[in-house]
């Protein structure tokens, strides 16, 4: 019982799911692993990463007051993919069947995934599977590549992707929805990669408009990107 005497109840935790960092129980226990020696090591040999902050120069640009997602243009396997929604609720990474037809993706393996993902109102998704691409934040010179894993679904989406947890983990990116930027070192600076309100408020007018139901975007939001 509390201080204001009023009983407790069970404690309500995130509902996520997925294949965080791996599908298989080797991985599975990689992962707990490095959250204890994390736990251990806490506090040595932390990464020397510059200041990310925000303030009111980074609302230049941005239409305020707003309720915006934010949702960002990126760079995946050489395709400049749009509408891609910043997701710090989601454990994984993902990119929906129609993104990767799209991009015609070539000289990448797919691997199988057995582990479902988890909707917020109980819906389950089984994955098609599991595909590493290079994922590029930000613009010459503040530009950042890495390999991400993705989970490929077949499903109706506003979205072109989502990046969860694990791709900020890996960016040490640290988002802003009121400011509209995703920040993430760059050697001794920080890169920044602005949010798109027009496309934030096209998916969220989609997804009203048809009562809920995601819906599929323009085959013209992917388009051949940078190469190298």
């Amino acid at each position: 019982m509390n201080e204001d005497n009023h009983p407790t109840r069970e404690m309500i935790h995130m509902i996520s799911g997925g294949a965080t960092d791996g599908d298989s129980g080797r991985a599975r226990k990689a992962h707990r692993r490095r959250l204890e020696n994390f736990e251990i090591c806490r506090g040595a040999d932390l990464p020397q990463d510059p200041v990310i902050s925000f303030g009111p120069k980074d609302l230049r640009g941005v239409v305020t007051p707003h309720n915006d997602a934010l949702v960002v243009t990126a760079t995946i396997a050489n395709y400049d993919v749009a509408r891609i929604f910043i997701d710090n609720g989601s454990s994984v990474n993902v990119l929906f069947k129609s993104t990767l037809d799209q991009m015609k993706v070539e000289g990448f393996e797919f691997e199988p995934v057995s582990t479902p993902l988890y909707e917020f109102v109980g819906h389950t998704i089984l994955p098609l599977g599991q595909i590493v691409l290079p994922l590029s934040l930000g613009t010459d010179p503040q530009r950042v590549t890495k390999m991400i894993s993705f989970i490929m679904v077949d499903t109706l989406s506003a979205y072109n992707g989502i990046l969860g947890r694990p791709a900020l983990r890996d960016f040490r990116a640290v988002a802003s929805t009121y400011h509209q930027k995703l920040k993430f070192p760059v050697g001794k600076g920080v890169g920044v990669l602005c949010g798109v309100q027009k496309f934030a408020r096209r998916c969220y007018e989609g997804v009203v408009r048809e009562e809920g139901k995601m819906t599929r975007v323009g085959v013209n939001m992917i388009r051949k990107g940078r190469s190298g």
